[in-house]
C-alpha cells in the first residue's frame, strides 16, 4: 500500500512540474518582425527545388540544405539532396547523390560535420543515419542500409538527430505510422546507451516525434507532432516539462541564446491526424528558458488545408530565419525587418 501511495504522490508531482511551464494554446496574433522571400540560394544547372527538408547552419558560416531530389523522393533518382552553400546563397558543393530514399532530418556539430536522417527504405538503401564530413566523406552510418526495425541496431523512418556537447548522439524515430515512437541514445563512437518513449499520449510518449534539439542547458526538446506538443527531457530521458504554446511542431532549433524557433507546418484544418484547430500555420519564436512565446512569422498560406507550411527550420549567423516546405517544394528566408 505504501508504494502505491508513493507512486500516486510522484505522479501529481510530475503532473505538475510538466505542466508548470506550459503557455497554453498557441497564438496568431504575435509581432511579426521578418519579410519574407521564396527560393533563396542558387541550384545546380536543370534541377528545381524538390520537397525541401532541413536547413543546418555550420559553424563556419557555411549553410547545408537538404531535399528530396525530385518532388518528394530520392528513389532511383540522380540528383544531389545536399546542397552546401555560403551565406549569400552561393552553391558551394553538392553531396550524397545515390546514398538517400527520403532524406528528412540534418543537423551539423560543433566539428562542422553533417548529420542526415534517411526516413525512408527501398533498394538496399535508408533507414540510417549518415554522418559527413565538411568535405562530404562519409565518417560514421547507424543503423542498417535498407532495414527497417527497432532494438539497438536499427531503425524505422528516423525522422532527426541531435549531438550533445560531449558527442552523444540523440535519434528520434519514427515517421508516421511507423514502428518506433521513441528517442535512442548512442555515445559518440555509436555505441547504443538507451532508448525511451513508447506510442501513446500520457507523459513520455510519443505519436510521431518529428524533432529534437538541444539547448544551453543540454535539455532535449523533443517535438511529439501528432500530439501537438513539445517534450523536454534530461539526457537520461527523464521527462521535465511539456509545453503547447508553439503548436504543432514539426521542426525546433535553438539558437546559443537559448531563443526557441518552431516550426508549425500543420496546424488549422484537421484532416485527420489531430491538427490544432484554429492555430495558424508559421514559426513561432520565443525562449527556450521560459517558455514565452514572443513573435510569429505567419506562413503566407497560412489556413489553406491543402497547403503545409515549413517542416525544416534554420537559423544562420546573421539571424536570417530558414523555413524548408516539403509539400509547396520551396525554400523561405525570412530576414527581419
Amino acid at each position: 500500500m505504501r508504494k502505491a501511495v508513493h507512486l500516486a504522490a510522484g505522479i501529481t508531482m510530475l503532473a505538475n512540474v510538466v505542466l508548470a511551464a506550459d503557455g497554453g494554446a498557441p497564438r496568431n496574433d504575435l509581432p511579426q518582425p521578418y519579410r519574407t522571400t521564396r527560393d533563396w540560394g542558387e541550384l545546380p544547372p536543370g534541377v528545381k527545388w524538390a520537397a525541401v527538408t532541413a536547413v543546418e547552419p555550420a559553424p563556419d558560416g557555411n549553410i547545408y540544405v537538404i531535399h528530396r531530389c525530385f518532388q518528394n523522393s530520392c528513389a532511383g533518382r540522380p540528383e544531389a539532396p545536399i546542397l552546401k552553400y555560403n551565406i549569400r546563397g552561393r552553391l558551394l558543393d553538392t553531396l550524397g547523390a545515390g546514398m538517400f530514399v527520403f532524406p528528412h532530418g540534418a543537423t551539423v556539430d560543433a566539428d562542422g560535420n553533417l548529420w542526415v536522417t534517411d526516413a525512408g527504405g527501398a533498394n538496399g538503401k535508408g533507414h540510417q543515419i549518415i554522418k559527413f564530413d565538411p568535405k562530404g566523406r562519409v565518417l560514421m552510418t547507424l543503423g542498417k542500409a535498407g532495414v527497417s526495425g527497432s532494438g539497438p541496431d536499427l531503425f524505422d523512418q528516423p525522422t532527426d538527430v541531435a549531438i550533445a556537447a560531449n558527442g552523444d548522439i540523440f535519434v528520434s524515430d519514427s515517421h508516421r505510422n511507423g514502428k518506433n515512437n521513441r528517442i535512442v541514445k548512442f555515445d559518440r563512437s555509436g555505441k547504443f546507451i538507451r532508448e525511451w518513449g513508447r506510442k501513446g499520449s500520457g507523459p513520455g510518449e510519443f505519436s510521431e516525434v518529428h524533432t529534437i534539439a538541444f539547448d544551453s542547458q543540454g535539455r532535449l526538446f523533443a517535438g511529439d507532432r501528432e500530439n501537438n506538443r513539445i517534450q523536454i527531457f534530461d539526457q537520461d530521458g527523464n521527462l521535465l516539462d511539456i509545453w503547447h504554446q508553439f503548436g504543432r511542431p514539426s521542426g525546433i532549433v535553438i539558437t546559443k541564446d537559448d531563443t526557441i524557433y518552431v516550426a508549425d507546418s500543420e496546424s488549422g484544418p484537421d484532416t485527420g491526424a489531430h491538427e490544432v484547430l484554429g492555430a495558424k500555420k508559421g514559426i513561432r519564436v520565443g525562449s527556450a528558458k521560459t517558455g514565452a512565446v514572443t513573435a510569429f512569422i505567419e506562413d503566407m498560406e497560412s489556413t489553406r488545408p491543402e497547403h503545409s507550411g515549413a517542416e525544416g527550420i534554420g537559423v544562420d549567423a546573421e539571424g536570417n530565419v530558414y523555413g524548408a516546405v516539403v509539400r509547396r517544394q520551396m525554400l523561405e528566408r525570412h530576414v527581419k525587418k
